[in-house]
């Protein structure tokens, strides 16, 4: 079935749609990695947003079960140059159309998703709607005008406390829409690991007397949420303080730094970053349009971009706080970075 995609900027591009056939505003954004659609797919951060992938074959190894990044895909659209129908793999369940439509997300394939991308990155991220619909100026501005993402992390987190046993230190997350391998990499480490919805308060987390507290990855703008940070700020100094992502940018804002909207983000499998510390470059996974444009007293940058420079880690000259805006628990061909799970567990 024919179906476009509308920018808020009144640029158009016509294709085909797949999945389940209905109409989705959301952010429109894009992923330069050539693999890992799945993780893309089901990663709670791209919640709101529709994702262009600019590698343009798409679903040629099918899905799999085992590999998603919690329980269901939380893009609002997905873009793909060509969609590959017949996936070869044998780990494969399900092609991408079929997957698509049992969890009820639209797809849009055969646009030019280059001059997308490039449009994106000379003009910055912008609302757009997939829809097979004829829609009137009116009509497209009343949607685009409906459409918000403040209450993001309240969608994905969990509901309920859940817990999982180990030997080793015991590791309360607060979940903001946690990826299942950071979890996973914890669990591989002989932690125990208590996973908090994100908006406990700090008497209920240190109530179990961790030995550290993870503020997780997640999505939309780290300033919507004031009540997150007022409980951060009452744990500093209580437990050691470890992040990624939105959980280091909210750590950030804690203590008194401040954030920013980038022009167009950071997500793919393929960005430098230089450790300072150990003055080594890595490759890293990552999916993040916020980002710590102004550091906190007492804070010194530990990370930074290669590509722009922005900061991409922080550590704290006194107090047990560590945090990175990458993600470690990726494997994009590479898994040098996976210890940075050690570091989070030697702050103390």
């Amino acid at each position: 079935m024919k179906g476009k995609l509308i920018l808020e900027n009144g640029m158009t591009f016509e294709g085909r749609v797949f999945g389940d056939i209905h109409s989705s505003v959301g952010e429109v954004v894009f992923n330069t990695g050539m693999t890992g659609y799945q993780e893309v797919l089901t990663d709670p951060s791209y919640y709101g947003q529709i994702v262009t992938m600019t590698y343009p074959l798409i679903g040629n190894y099918g899905i799999n079960l085992e590999d998603v990044e919690s329980n269901s895909p939380k893009v609002k659209g997905f873009i793909v140059r060509e969609l590959c129908t017949s996936p070869s793999n044998f780990r494969c369940e399900m092609d991408l159309n079929e997957y698509l439509k049992q969890n009820g997300i639209v797809g849009l394939e055969g646009i030019d998703t280059r001059a997308l991308t490039k449009i994106l990155r000379n003009n910055g991220t912008m609302k757009g709607i997939i829809t097979t619909k004829e829609l009137t100026q009116e009509e497209l501005a009343q949607k685009f005008d409906n459409f918000s993402n403040t209450n993001a992390v309240e969608i994905v987190t969990r509901k309920a406390i859940e817990r999982y046993e180990g030997e080793g230190k015991h590791v309360a997350i607060l979940d903001f829409g946690i990826k299942q391998n950071i979890v996973r990499s914890f669990l591989k480490r002989g932690c125990k690991v208590t996973i908090f919805p994100a908006f406990s308060t700090a008497e209920e987390i240190l109530s179990e007397n961790p030995d550290t507290i993870f503020l997780s990855n997640g999505p939309a703008d780290p300033a919507d949420l004031t009540s997150v940070i007022e409980t951060i700020k009452e744990l500093v100094g209580k437990k050691p303080l470890v992040g990624i992502c939105l959980g280091h940018q909210l750590l950030a804002l804690a203590l008194g730094g401040k954030t920013a909207k980038l022009k167009f983000g950071h997500r793919g499998c393929n960005h430098p970053v230089k450790d300072l510390e150990e003055n080594k470059v890595y490759i890293t996974s990552q999916n993040h349009g916020y980002y710590v444009n102004e550091l906190p007293e007492g804070m010194v940058a530990t990370h930074v971009s290669v590509n722009d420079g922005t900061i991409e880690g922080m550590r704290h000259e006194s107090l047990p706080i560590f945090c990175v805006q990458f993600h470690p628990e990726a494997c994009p061909g590479p898994k040098d970075i996976d210890g940075i799970f050690d570091k989070f567990l030697e702050v103390e």
